[in-house]
């Protein structure tokens, strides 16, 4: 297993490299000053060598604005034309609002994050 820490405006991001996927964590704000460090992390990530699985753990991340749900949303797409299961983790209260109320909750992976053959819904 592998990790990494970068550390941006208010947010901290971790990755470990496991058997079954890569494990992102974030905790902090992802927010307009923040996502862009995550953003070029995600995507270097889903292109370097195609992981079978990314999940993306949000359970210590207290704020999310728009640009943080279009990172999201771009590397799904990304991982979509890879093959690669973009899955989210600890999805919980302001946060988990957020897409259930723009309606995106469903566009993801949300549950059985540690298996590596579960896929995102929407291509």
């Amino acid at each position: 297993m592998t990790s990494s820490m970068v550390t941006a405006t208010d947010l901290e991001i971790t990755e470990d490299a496991g058997e079954e996927g890569t494990l992102v964590g974030l905790r902090g704000r992802l927010s307009v000053y923040s996502s862009p460090a995550f953003r070029d992390r995600l995507l270097a990530l889903l292109r370097q060598q195609s992981p079978a699985a990314v999940i993306v753990d949000l359970t210590g991340l207290s704020y999310m604005d728009a640009s943080g749900v279009a990172t999201l949303v771009e590397g799904l797409k990304t991982a979509r034309n890879r093959q690669t299961t973009l899955c989210l983790k600890g999805l919980q209260g302001r946060v988990r609002h957020l897409f259930e109320a723009t309606g995106l909750l469903t566009l993801f992976e949300t549950t059985g994050c540690g298996s590596a053959t579960s896929a995102a819904k929407v291509s």
